[in-house]
């Protein structure tokens, strides 16, 4: 399959294949996301997705997939410690925050800043429609910001620090995006980066954790166990399909498909987690993935 998919790098069928895998991508994290923000703490249920997906890989690692070449263990632990911060502002976003008011603004002002380090670092170059298409992602972001900022009651004590925290995560999401994209394609095999990222990336926030699991209510434990299993599976669809997307396709082209997750997201907050939406809300996600819809067609 390795060999299959790098024969597809720079082809038609390898670009349509991205947008299918980026468009997977998006539900997939907006059910992540959701899971995390669910009815347990979401340290702990990160902590629970982690430990699952390392456990997952480990044997994927060690016994399917080539050895890593030596260059790409230096890039490995780069991404460890730049997927650790991402996750500590990401559990303190959702710990601050609704779930329907900081997805969007952390997965919309990703893929603004993905565009510009893939144009820097990978030399990748946008036309002047997609860039009207990222104003268009970018003015949804900041008008759904200001809409919260001016109506939100529920929580409206920590919703200035949540959405700051979400600017950050946002931040990390591109610095991993572009970076993962680089560490993909460093690898003759795409998938010996998956199985190796996962084991290694799984073990920061079981560590992280450790004292509140000490506190946690024994009758909580398996149902965060079983969420932790589920989320792993959903972790392993949504990252691999991204990372797959990256290593066949443009990174910012598939960042900023990604992020019509936003659409995903409002439906997922809605049913899952009960949280209103309105229609001026959902109006501003929209227009979001109307923004990355837009940087798709006019590339």
């Amino acid at each position: 399959m390795s060999d299959w998919l790098v024969s597809l790098e720079g082809t038609g069928a390898g670009h349509r294949l991205a947008m299918a895998l980026a468009l997977w991508a998006a539900f997939s994290h907006a059910l992540f996301g959701a899971l995390q923000k669910g009815r347990y703490d979401p340290w702990l249920t990160r902590a629970a997705i982690d430990a699952a997906y390392a456990a997952m890989a480990l044997p994927l690692a060690l016994f399917v997939v080539p050895w890593p070449e030596p260059h790409l263990w230096p890039i490995l632990a780069g991404a460890f410690v730049i997927h650790a911060g991402y996750k500590m502002t990401q559990a303190a976003t959702y710990a601050r925050g609704a779930y329907t008011v900081v997805y969007p603004v952390v997965r919309g002002t990703a893929p603004l800043f993905t565009v510009l380090g893939a144009m820097f670092f990978l030399g990748e170059h946008f036309t002047p429609g997609q860039w009207a298409g990222v104003g268009i992602l970018v003015a949804g972001i900041w008008g759904f910001a200001i809409y919260n900022l001016r109506t939100l009651t529920e929580g409206r004590e920590t919703l200035i620090p949540a959405l700051g925290l979400a600017l950050v995560t946002g931040g990390f999401v591109a610095l991993y995006s572009t970076y993962d994209a680089w560490g993909i394609r460093a690898t003759a095999d795409p998938f010996t980066f998956l199985a190796w990222f996962f084991l290694v990336d799984g073990l920061f926030m079981p560590a992280v954790t450790f004292r509140r699991w000490r506190r946690l209510p024994a009758s909580a434990v398996p149902g965060l166990l079983r969420l932790g299993i589920l989320g792993a599976l959903v972790a392993w669809a949504s990252f691999g399909a991204f990372m797959l997307a990256t290593r066949l396709d443009k990174v910012g082209e598939a960042a900023v498909l990604r992020e019509t997750s936003t659409v995903f997201a409002a439906l997922i907050g809605w049913l899952m987690l009960g949280e209103r939406v309105g229609p001026r809300r959902l109006g501003l996600m929209v227009l979001i993935a109307a923004g990355a819809a837009v940087v798709k067609l006019a590339g």
